[in-house]
């Protein structure tokens, strides 16, 4: 996966690689998928969601640009793998699902496989989750209609929000860094997500699967 997949598609984070190798992503899928999990493809997980292809893991994961103290929040647990990338990237990962039923069952399998610095929030991921803001970064696995003001709110000073924004068919993965009162954007180029779903998102779940067009 990380030979075949990541480094030949731009992927050099000497961080992000060791944590993409040293996790098992098969764990995080459904038994009857698990032959298929280090593939470069997107794979559907309960409540009609998607564990994201490494690919797109590891590209936001770089785009970051963790060092290791931060505290970083993620909106969409899904699996939880994810969550365990940036555990190993970050001192404290706090990731939010809208799905019960997702929920539980990432908390338990991060839990059984130890990483203990991740916490896992039942709630409305597009609205961040004010209580432990600030963050220095916020990882948005999921498209948005906008970037949501109140996820810009809660990013510290240098903190880098990354996030898919645009229409159905096809968005464009921004990061956005704060340097005070003002927000820097980055265009990290075109990508396709699961919808962001919440009050600072669509309302409705109505587009395709994730993936990063070729």
């Amino acid at each position: 996966m990380v030979t075949e997949q990541l480094q030949p598609r731009h992927i050099h984070n000497k961080r992000v690689l060791t944590a993409m190798a040293s996790i098992p992503r098969h764990l995080f899928v459904a038994p009857d998928m698990q032959a298929q999990a280090y593939d470069d493809v997107a794979l559907p997980i309960a409540e009609g969601q998607t564990i994201s292809q490494p690919y797109i893991v590891a590209l936001m994961a770089a785009a970051l640009q963790l060092h290791g103290d931060e505290r970083v929040l993620e909106i969409g647990t899904g699996s939880g793998y994810a969550a365990a990338v940036l555990a190993l990237l970050a001192a404290e990962v706090i990731t939010i699902e809208r799905h019960r039923a997702l929920a539980v069952s990432a908390a338990q399998l991060l839990d059984q496989l130890g990483y203990a610095t991740v916490a896992v929030i039942e709630g409305d991921g597009s609205l961040g989750w004010p209580p432990d803001a600030p963050y220095d970064a916020i990882s948005v696995p999921a498209g948005a209609p906008d970037v949501p003001p109140i996820l810009l709110d809660q990013l510290a000073d240098g903190g880098r929000l990354v996030i898919p924004v645009g229409p159905p068919e096809e968005q464009r993965l921004l990061r956005i860094v704060r340097q005070g009162a003002r927000f820097i954007r980055d265009d990290l180029g075109p990508v396709r997500f699961v919808p962001l779903i919440g009050a600072a998102g669509w309302t409705h779940d109505h587009r395709p699967e994730q993936h990063d067009p070729r």
